[in-house]
């Protein structure tokens, strides 16, 4: 077989292979810097902000929760990891309550039910994989209006 012809089928394997590890097959990955300044914040409810960066197959979220604020009982097809940057957090999950203070960070797998409560005023980044289609299409009607 020529050589030419080896580099092409090659080629096909890897562009597949490419396509099989990407949520939007044939999208290419962007290249991103921004500041959250730069990020319009969301008002959820009363005690709730948050904005959020989107990458190809992650999404990282800044979180704003004042003291009192619950999110009710969720679950997600998307891995979490929860880094509290400052403030606690109290989490009730897989039959357990959890409190992650600032500088500790919670795994959450996916499909696994999940409540939080801040304990004060708090700073959270998440971290999701996949980006949550809910979160990105506001249809996330379980942490809008309430408190």
């Amino acid at each position: 077989m020529p050589k030419a012809t080896k580099k092409k089928r090659a080629s096909k394997k890897k562009t597949v292979a490419r396509r099989k590890i990407t949520n939007h097959p044939g999208a290419k990955a962007e290249l991103k810097y921004v500041s959250w300044d730069s990020i319009e914040l969301e008002d959820l409810n009363p005690l709730l902000q948050r904005h959020f960066v989107v990458g190809q197959n992650i999404m990282l979220a800044r979180v704003l929760l004042k003291k009192g604020c619950v999110v009710p009982e969720h679950s997600h097809h998307n891995e979490q990891l929860t880094y509290v940057l400052d403030g606690a957090l109290k989490f009730w999950i897989n039959g357990k309550i959890i409190v992650v203070n600032a500088g500790q960070v919670l795994t959450i797998p996916p499909h696994m039910p999940h409540k939080a409560e801040a304990l004060e005023d708090t700073v959270d980044l998440d971290v999701f994989n996949p980006p949550r289609a809910d979160w990105i299409n506001k249809t996330d009607q379980y942490l809008r209006g309430k408190k």
